[in-house]
């Protein structure tokens, strides 16, 4: 089962790329809001991990980890999503989603579309349920905030 989300934002390639990328700005803008993004590690290559938790306004942490599988500079990535504990340790009991990221840039305009794919039906409904939806468009709004703020410097 597939969710394919496809956003416009008005940034080059490289800067959109480099929010995707970065710890110190995916922890500006991955998490919807009142929560954040921390970041615990993040090895962005091939074979690496990000692992971080979405930080609740009283700071209580559910974590996530992102195993990186393919990864083509300024044009896609894949990784399979996962929650897990502190240590990385995946819950098996959470549905997990691997998520391919293709990013095309037209005259300073990057689209990238992202597909989720789910082990079930059941898993999106989960997803959706714990509030996916709302919170994965926040995130995108915080990223094109994010990167009007970023041009500008």
């Amino acid at each position: 089962m597939q969710l394919i989300v496809t956003r416009e934002f008005d940034a080059n390639s490289d800067l959109v790329w480099k929010a995707w990328t970065t710890a110190e700005l995916l922890d500006q803008w991955w998490a919807p809001k009142p929560y954040r993004a921390e970041t615990k590690s993040l090895d962005f290559r091939e074979g690496g991990v990000w692992l971080y938790a979405m930080v609740s306004p009283e700071n209580e942490k559910l974590w996530c980890r992102a195993d990186y599988k393919n990864i083509e500079p300024e044009k896609q990535m894949s990784w399979l999503d996962a929650f897990c504990d502190e240590n990385g340790k995946e819950n098996s009991e959470k549905p997990r989603s691997f998520r391919t990221n293709v990013f095309t840039e037209n005259n300073g305009i990057t689209t990238v579309s992202i597909t989720l794919q789910h082990d079930s039906l059941a898993d999106i409904e989960t997803m959706i349920e714990m509030g996916f939806k709302e919170g994965f468009a926040m995130g995108m709004q915080n990223l094109d905030e994010l990167l009007v703020t970023l041009k500008n410097k």
